[in-house]
């Protein structure tokens, strides 16, 4: 199947089945995600992923590692719409979070990158049961065989490069319909949902694939992969393993198309965070 952001009947169409809070719902009854990232070279991209699932989620935990300490003490200050955690309650939130995102501007060398890959591997043996979306350093440290010991099906978020490293394979010289074979192959033998984040993003379950285009070359910016797997997340919650991400790559590369019309390429991260509630309110309304 193939959704094109041009195609404003169809995604609106798509995006009925896309889980609403409730009006009569409490706090908390809408979901809580970890979001786990940033290192000492890294700064934003574990904040973007904060910032956009604070506009989904009920509650947003954050926590980064001690190399980011400085910006991390900064965050008790400024960052007014979540709770930012130290890194000795991260077992105890994950205990209470009903998705964790691990990786957003995580180290995958060095001693940070062994932190990355500790800390993964452990959350993964921890909490088998729970939702994960893994992306960026998470995905440049694991091992891909621990994606199999997930009772419920992570969402993973590689750009061609990580899926040449998670896999072996490099996908990257693959004629398009390869690309998909090999995705949807890949999905099934490790139990997972991917998005591989090209052009047109490829979503697949091993049993279904979706290809969405849209979007422009704004989305070459680095921060644009943070946001899409945060989105992930935050659909995460309250949607099924394969639509959350096809929700979240049609809402990115949707926003990007409006931002273009009056930004044209000059538009960034957070222009993008800012306008996802407008854009998303656009293609819900009936």
């Amino acid at each position: 199947m193939v959704i094109k952001t041009s195609d404003i009947k169809l995604i609106k169409n798509f995006f009925k089945k896309l889980s609403l809070p409730q009006p009569n719902s409490h706090k908390g009854q809408n979901g809580k995600v970890l979001v786990i990232g940033g290192s000492s070279l890294f700064h934003s991209a574990s904040l973007w992923a904060a910032e956009v699932v604070s506009h989904f989620a009920d509650m947003i935990h954050y926590s980064s590692t001690v190399e980011n300490k400085e910006i991390f003490l900064s965050l008790k200050k400024k960052f007014h719409n979540g709770m930012v955690i130290s890194q000795d309650k991260i077992m105890d939130y994950a205990i209470e979070d009903d998705v964790i995102l691990v990786g957003p501007g995580m180290m995958r060398e060095g001693e940070e990158g062994k932190y990355t890959y500790d800390l993964t591997k452990l959350l993964i043996e921890k909490f088998p049961n729970k939702k994960f979306v893994f992306d960026a350093g998470a995905l440049q440290t694991m091992e891909t065989e621990w994606l199999k010991n997930l009772k419920q099906k992570a969402i993973i978020t590689p750009h061609q490069k990580e899926f040449e490293k998670l896999f072996s394979i490099d996908i990257g010289t693959l004629p398009f319909e390869e690309k998909k074979r090999v995705v949807k192959d890949k999905a099934k033998e490790f139990k997972t949902i991917i998005i591989l984040k090209a052009i047109a993003d490829i979503i697949s379950d091993g049993e279904k694939t979706v290809v969405i285009e849209g979007g422009n070359a704004g989305l070459t910016k680095g921060g644009t992969g943070d946001v899409l797997a945060s989105l992930a997340s935050s659909f995460y919650l309250n949607n099924n393993c394969f639509d959350s991400p096809v929700f979240a790559s049609i809402l990115l590369k949707k926003t990007s198309d409006l931002l273009f019309d009056s930004k044209k390429y000059w538009y960034n991260v957070s222009d993008i965070i800012n306008k996802l509630p407008e854009v998303l309110s656009e293609l819900i309304i009936k």
